[in-house]
């Protein structure tokens, strides 16, 4: 199968060509990411879907993070990465339905031989729609749960160091159909991201000012 390829930019967002996959990675090019948040609301309060990533992914295999996100491809619009929702999550959203919560400069090293660094165009979608009627993509995600967003707080703020968080979600069982379970996490469970980057989308909603 052919490898991806992606734009790549200098640090000031300036296209200057592009590069396969595992360039991009190797020599820690800027390349472009689509991600969204799914907000849910509740008696209980707002929350956040977090999806379990495959254990076989490349980066934080196995570990929560963003409800949905991939790369752009070389060629890509933003609006492109619309795709991703209906691919992991089975989510058929127009792009003008997401709110837009800014676009977060991401640099990680990872490992030596993987170095992150991602012009992330970060989006928001509310929708209540029940956890059981998400279709998931079987090779990128093995779960998703909600955590109420005083949790996030929590987790974002290194509260729950030794403690743990709580969530209802939605995992496959053997023939593939999704069952609700009851699960707590630890903090080092969750894919680390920068207390400005949670403070960003949770503005976006309208949840921080």
């Amino acid at each position: 199968m052919e490898e991806e390829r992606f734009d790549i930019y200098d640090n000031k967002m300036n296209w200057i060509g592009t590069a396969s996959r595992q360039e991009v990675h190797r020599e820690g090019l800027w390349h472009q990411t689509f991600q969204c948040w799914i907000l849910t609301d509740s008696e209980d309060g707002p929350a956040l879907l977090f999806q379990r990533r495959h254990p076989d992914k490349d980066t934080y295999p196995g570990m929560l993070d963003i409800s949905c996100a991939g790369h752009l491809q070389a060629g890509e619009r933003v609006e492109d990465g619309n795709r991703e929702l209906e691919e992991e999550l089975g989510l058929g959203v127009p792009f003008d339905q997401l709110i837009s919560c800014g676009i977060y400069r991401s640099d990680k090293c990872i490992k030596p031989e993987l170095i992150d660094r991602e012009f992330c165009h970060v989006y928001g979608l509310r929708t209540n729609q029940a956890l059981t009627t998400y279709r998931l993509q079987g090779d990128e995600v093995t779960g998703l749960y909600r955590v109420f967003i005083h949790d996030v707080l929590r987790l974002v703020h290194g509260i729950i160091s030794q403690d743990t968080i709580e969530a209802v979600g939605v995992e496959p069982d053997e023939s593939g159909a999704l069952r609700v379970v009851s699960r707590s996490f630890t903090c080092d469970e969750f894919v680390p991201h920068p207390a400005d980057y949670y403070e960003m989308v949770l503005k976006g909603f309208g949840l921080q000012r």
